[in-house]
């Protein structure tokens, strides 16, 4: 009796419970998706009031996560912050992992290696397609399709196997060096990686036909959970968010960084803004990645330099006294890390731009009107990774 009166306490005094106080004439209900819901992929906690099946107000509570990153790279030195970063998108960890590295070598002036760049796009691209493979199949899952989830981590299993050969990790990567990458790509492994591009093409028809051209699939995201071009902007929403809105920006052609302007590829947009458009966004990403990662390998081998520079720095460095912003494009969207040095061992300040925070920013005003289903659809169509979020 007395656990029973201290967790009824304890729900009188939650500022959200108190917020969506239910008053003795309404007919509401206040439920809780999460902290341990399937559909929120992680601990995300949503107080959603509803009418019926409708979603009256959906309110997002973070916090569930929360490691104090930022604060640890001020304690921590210039090199031993680098884990950090893949324990916040663990799903496309090379892709912070070159924020921050670029973002330091922006500041500290130091030079890249030519292979080196090669390798780390490679490794981003190829971790890209990885980050979309499991979004599909979970968010195929989360509207009860069981099938894709499995030819998605089929595919996904390999790619993993890939990329441990020269990182030695296969979901938290921290493969980047100042100056360069941990570790050289074996020709084995370059030939392992040239014989999965075909492969995976060979699959997406399979893909199409089980998926997306199916009837019930579209019924359930097409023209819902629209997201128009102004919501992206107040919200600052980026990725394939706001390219399923028709806005056509993406960091690698906008704010060209590494060595992706020597690369051909397209930047899929669709101007529908619903579930579909970023369903389809996600889809053709993947074949524009393997675009790219093909270009790498056929011109890896003219490259100068071996996989990291001669003269990168020591564990020990001290990065000199100055700021720098590095921006880059994540699978969720827009990476931004910013340091700023005092010329000492460990960074001064170390501010996260996550895009995933971005995105859900927005929900709360999206789900509203929608019927319960389709607010979990929107939000898997968001695709959310949590521990960025709750940094």
């Amino acid at each position: 009796m007395q656990l029973i009166e201290k967790i009824s306490e304890r729900l009188e005094g939650d500022a959200y419970c108190r917020h969506f106080e239910r008053r003795a004439d309404s007919e509401t209900l206040v439920i809780n998706l999460g902290p341990q819901h399937p559909s929120t992929h992680g601990v995300l906690r949503i107080v959603a009031e509803l009418d019926g099946e409708y979603v009256i107000r959906a309110e997002p509570v973070l916090g569930y996560i929360h490691r104090m990153h930022e604060k640890m790279g001020e304690v921590k030195s210039w090199w031993g912050f680098m884990p950090n970063m893949g324990r916040l998108d663990y799903l496309h960890a090379m892709a912070w992992n070159q924020a921050y590295i670029c973002a330091v070598e922006k500041l500290a002036g130091i030079q890249v290696s030519e292979r080196g760049e090669y390798l780390r796009t490679i490794a981003v691209e190829l971790n890209r397609i990885s980050s979309h493979l499991l979004w599909w199949g979970a968010y195929l899952l989360d509207l009860g399709a069981f099938t894709p989830i499995m030819y998605a981590f089929e595919d996904r299993e390999i790619l993993m196997d890939l990329l441990q050969q020269p990182t030695g990790q296969r979901l938290t990567y921290c493969y980047f060096r100042f100056g360069g990458v941990y570790a050289d790509m074996t020709p084995a492994t370059l030939a392992g990686i040239r014989d999965f591009v075909p492969y995976l093409r060979k699959r997406f028809p399979m893909y199409r036909d089980l998926v997306t051209g199916n009837y019930i699939l579209r019924k359930r995201i097409e023209d819902i959970g629209v997201i128009d071009k102004d919501m992206c902007r107040r919200y600052g929403a980026t990725g394939p968010v706001c390219r399923g809105s028709g806005i056509n920006y993406d960091t690698r052609r906008n704010e060209p960084y590494s060595i992706y302007d020597r690369f051909d590829f397209d930047i899929p947009v669709y101007d529908t803004g619903c579930g579909m458009a970023r369903y389809m966004v996600r889809f053709e990403e993947m074949e524009q990645s393997l675009r790219i990662v093909e270009q790498c390998l056929d011109q890896i081998d003219k490259s100068d330099g071996k996989h990291v520079a001669p003269k990168s720095p020591k564990p020990n460095y001290k990065a000199p006294a100055g700021e720098a912003y590095q921006a880059v494009e994540g699978s969720k969207g827009k990476i931004g890390v910013y340091v700023a040095s005092d010329g000492k061992k460990n960074p001064y300040r170390v501010k996260l731009r996550s895009p995933s925070f971005c995105n859900l920013s927005l929900y709360a005003e999206l789900a509203k009107g929608t019927l319960l289903p389709d607010a979990l659809q929107i939000l898997g169509s968001i695709d959310l990774v949590i521990p960025e979020i709750d940094r």
